[in-house]
């Protein structure tokens, strides 16, 4: 429904604002996959804002922005996942990262002190997939698909979690990258 008169400005405005912060969520999470912490936490601030935003009572807007807001919300969900899952490890933990994105852990047996391996590699794109699945499962109103996802990832990792600081770095993971898809699920959801 479209406002008349001073209604329709407050629309065109609030759709304006709207794909401001949405575009610079984009901005901040694409900066923030090499740019660090703070790209990350600024990343997060503008997805907040844009879920709170879409969250309250608002004007209906043109169906190809909220098509393109949608989509925003699925870049930043690939793009700003990751620095935000890396952000909150370095936050919880104190582990080193091997070359290739997993993690070095020291062996269980004594007979090879200070010899590593390294565990959970891959993380990035997996996580990447997972994020993509995440909020366009929640996009397409299907969240059953997310228990799929998150099964498909746990069967594919169980090996690898022996040790109690895969185990941990996984669980802690995963939460922060699917409550950060969910968020952009349902600012996708909202606005299309």
């Amino acid at each position: 429904m479209y406002y008349a008169g001073p209604g329709i400005i407050v629309a065109v405005l609030f759709w304006i604002v709207l794909a401001l912060v949405v575009a610079g969520g984009v901005v901040f999470s694409v900066l923030a996959v090499k740019g660090g912490r703070w790209a990350a936490i600024a990343a997060g601030a503008f997805l907040v804002v844009a879920v709170v935003m879409v969250g309250l009572p608002h004007p209906q807007g043109p169906a190809v922005l909220g098509a393109v807001i949608a989509l925003g919300a699925v870049a930043i969900s690939a793009f700003g996942g990751s620095p935000a899952v890396r952000t909150v490890l370095a936050l919880a933990t104190r582990q080193v990262e091997g070359t290739a994105g997993g993690i070095l852990i020291e062996p269980r047996d004594a007979t090879a002190p200070g010899q590593t391996r390294e565990v959970l590699r891959g993380g990035l794109t997996i996580g990447i997939l997972e994020r993509i699945g995440t909020t366009v499962s929640l996009l397409a109103g299907v969240p059953e698909a997310i228990a799929v996802i998150i099964a498909i990832k746990g069967v594919g990792r169980f090996s690898e979690l022996g040790a109690s600081e895969a185990q941990e770095r996984f669980i802690i993971g995963t939460l922060v990258s699917l409550g950060w898809a969910a968020l952009c699920g349902a600012l996708a959801h909202l606005v299309w």
